[in-house]
């Protein structure tokens, strides 16, 4: 038995190692295909970094917003970590039946870390196959988050964990058995009952015994480690391996989530120059080695856990979309790929084969067949998944994106499936000039009018005219905006929608109100740029970006040279360029993104201004407002701009109302179906996202939908008007914002002169 053992393990040990050197440098060579990134963008702030990937790991931090799934996790992961020794031990035991580690083997603290950590990581395994049994992907609809995740990878995976783990609490038991352990010990807390159920067995019996479980142990292990070299694209196994660099390369060194600004274009790992493109420049992605190094090991990285798949509003309303076979079928694509590209295989900006046919003669059949497929392409209908032929994502699936952010809060090892949506975008828009009809007529508004609308840009300057107080404008009523303390961006819904005129002027009411001294630019200013960018004409929002970048710069009193800089003796701080803004799409670009472009701006969001105010009793709400009220997290406010107080603080401000939140709330709030430049695009799959989501509303039967964002408040609204005349809605029931909610209460207009400033209300934070 004992021969039979050590002849096993050690050539599963010798096979098991060899392969996975290969394996790891087969990784190495694969996202060296991968394009460079800027310089410093993933290795700044080292010790930050390393800070951040502690805390993830350690805390959890992501994982255990999931409650008994995190904390499950938490000792499968620790005890994969830690439980190494127990393994070196069974090679020993191989040899000896009773052997022990040197130095720490006997160590009561040792050996009680090892009776802990092997029997949780048995119940936390355990505990997740339940978990799994329990959310089969057979379950009707979508409603499991593992539908589309290779299933046997995972049991595999994780009936290996479970075998591990017993075969390390069956040692424990028999080597108390050996030890002649007499009576309860503390080392053997755990595995007493199985140092007494083999108690009484011969020596010779507890030997054997030793030799077939740790062979067990160490052959389980090393098939583990063998299956998965031979699979690299297992990432529910290399996930364990890949977690750690892709935390600590991550966008934010701080640990926050790739939201808020996109990144600029690059190419070559170096930012693109619209007014002077270089000849060699890739726009864009349409081939899976122009990704990042960073979007390879993204990719590679998926554990197939499906968190981002239920967040997703897309897939939770029947469209193609999931962020995980997404990122999935891009993995498995450069994967396949791979062997095609490190032969040579490829092509130039011609459009000419890099490789000679005699470089690529010993490339698999497969690969080679892979490198032909489109990136984006309609998949082939006579494939069940579109492996055989046809595009690796199918448009559909592309454009039905909405940027809200859910995939890539959820995610635990912080892939950036926006990011890559937004870069193949870029390329289908730019290059193929391949994008929903309708986008197109918005893309051409911005172009020849500065509006998605289209309107006149005088006709910003019309709401203006609807309230019974002056609001001054920048180069008309003041020369610059020295005069005043905030610059009002109204944003093109603020100014043009209907709907969204009734923010604006609501909330310009209650400045005046409260005695704050702002003003608004003269009409001339453009759209920002957002739908622009996330649909991936890039060159356009630079364009308007830039536009507005100056005339913002100037506004300010800052002046620029020739080359459109701003000139050091006129630059003015960031604390003293202060923007409010009433649409977080227009926050989230203002503060985020143009920056990128030259224009550092102090900007906030409407309710933080408001709830300041209200702090400072400025804005006192005094008249009751009655019912029952549940407020919608703008995407961009909530998830990518962490913004989720303020509006909940006015509304249990205003008396009468009664707040219930939705199912779906704050961080795992639901879209809205405007964002990504789907405000411009038609749903013509599935569900409506705004109907699901106003259903998620109607469930609480409330008087009043809240929001705090012009784009939310059309499709609420339009979705609400839509069940109205459907009977499914009552018709007293509103969708206003919170600017309208707070006015509706503060009844009486205060005298700012003869008010007490409070000096305990601290300032509102600006977006970073």
């Amino acid at each position: 038995m004992q021969l039979a053992a050590i002849i096993v393990s050690l050539v599963l040990t010798v096979v098991g190692v060899a392969l996975l050197a290969r394996a790891i440098g087969q990784f190495v060579r694969y996202f060296k295909l991968g394009q460079p990134v800027p310089a410093g963008t993933r290795t700044d702030h080292p010790y930050q970094r390393s800070v951040t990937l502690v805390k993830e790991f350690l805390g959890h931090t992501r994982m255990n917003r999931w409650g008994i799934v995190g904390i499950a996790h938490w000792f499968v992961a620790v005890g994969f970590l830690t439980l190494p020794p127990t393994l070196a031990q069974a090679f020993g035991q191989l040899f000896q039946a009773d052997w022990v580690l040197p130095v720490i083997g006997g160590f009561l603290p040792f050996e009680m870390y090892i009776e802990f950590i092997g029997v949780m990581t048995v119940l936390g395994i355990a505990v997740l196959i339940v978990i799994r049994l329990l959310s089969l992907p057979s379950r009707p609809g979508r409603k499991s988050r593992f539908a589309g995740s290779k299933s046997g990878q995972a049991y595999f995976v994780e009936y290996v964990i479970l075998t591990i783990g017993l075969a390390i609490y069956v040692l424990r038991g028999l080597e108390g058995a050996l030890h002649h352990v007499d009576g309860y010990e503390a080392a053997y807390f755990a595995s007493y009952p199985l140092v007494l159920a083999f108690d009484g067995l011969s020596v010779g019996t507890l030997q054997n015994l030793v030799y077939l479980v740790a062979m067990i142990k160490i052959g389980t292990s090393f098939v583990w480690m063998i299956v998965v070299s031979l699979n690299t694209n297992m990432g529910v196994a290399w996930h364990r391996f890949l977690a750690f660099p892709n935390i600590w390369f991550k966008r934010e060194a701080d640990g926050g989530t790739a939201l808020g600004a996109l990144q600029p274009m690059t190419s070559g790992g170096k930012p693109i120059d619209f007014t002077d493109p270089g000849d060699d420049d890739v726009f864009g992605v349409s081939q899976v080695e122009q990704f990042s190094w960073k979007g390879l090991l993204d990719f590679s990285t998926c554990t197939e856990c499906g968190r981002c798949q239920s967040q997703c509003p897309a897939w939770n309303t029947g469209k193609p979309l999931s962020p995980k076979l997404l990122i999935m079928s891009l993995r498995d694509h450069a994967h396949a790929k791979a062997p095609y590209l490190l032969a040579g295989g490829g092509t130039t900006m011609e459009g000419e084969e890099k490789a000679s046919a005699e470089a690529l003669k010993d490339v698999p059949a497969a690969a080679l067949a892979e490198a032909g497929r489109p990136l984006i392409g309609t998949l082939d209908a006579a494939s069940d998944s579109g492996s055989a032929a046809g595009g690796v994502i199918d448009p559909d699936v592309l454009w039905s994106c909405t940027t809200c952010g859910a995939c890539v809060e959820q995610c635990p090892v912080d892939i950036e499936h926006v990011d890559h949506i937004v870069d193949m975008r870029r390329y289908q828009v730019m290059i193929e000039s391949s994008f929903p009809s309708e986008a197109g007529t918005m893309l051409k508004n911005l172009e020849k009018k500065g509006n998605p609308w289209g309107l006149a840009k005088k006709q910003r300057l019309e709401w203006t005219k609807e309230v019974d107080f002056e609001v001054p404008v920048v180069g008309k009523d003041i020369e610059d905006l020295s005069e005043v303390e905030y610059l009002y961006w109204v944003g093109c819904a603020g100014a043009l929608e209907d709907r969204a005129k009734k923010t604006t002027k609501a909330f310009a009411e209650l400045l005046h109100i409260a005695g704050v001294k702002f003003a608004i630019m003269g009409g001339d200013e453009k759209c920002t740029g957002d739908s622009a960018r996330r649909l991936g004409n890039e060159p356009l929002f630079q364009e308007l970006g830039m536009e507005n970048v100056m005339s913002l710069n100037m506004a300010f009193g800052e002046e620029t040279d020739d080359e459109g800089n701003v000139t050091e003796e006129t630059r003015k701080p960031k604390s003293a360029k202060k923007i409010v803004a009433t649409c977080p799409h227009c926050l989230n670009t203002l503060g985020n993104e143009y920056p990128q472009l030259g224009g550092d701006y102090e900007v906030i969001h409407h309710t933080q201004l408001l709830q300041h105010l209200v702090d400072e009793g400025k804005l006192i709400p005094v008249t009751p407002v009655e019912g029952l009220i549940t407020y919608h997290d703008p995407c961009y406010l909530g998830r990518h701009n962490k913004i989720y107080t303020p509006p909940r603080e006015i509304i249990a401000g205003v008396p009468g109302l009664r707040n219930e939140e939705m199912h779906r709330h704050k961080e795992r709030g639901f879209c809205c179906g405007a964002g990504g430049a789907r405000m411009w695009m038609e749903e013509r799959i599935g569900k409506r996202i705004n109907d699901e989501r106003v259903d998620e509303a109607l469930a609480l039967n409330p008087d009043i939908v809240s929001t705090a964002c012009p784009f939310c408040l059309v499709m609420l609204t339009d979705s609400v008007n839509g069940k109205k005349n459907d009977g499914k809605a009552k018709e007293s029931i509103q969708v206003v914002d919170v600017a309208q909610l707070l006015l509706e209460s503060v009844k009486t207009p205060l005298d700012p002169a003869g008010e007490t400033e409070s000096e305990d209300a601290p300032e509102p934070e600006p977006v970073k």
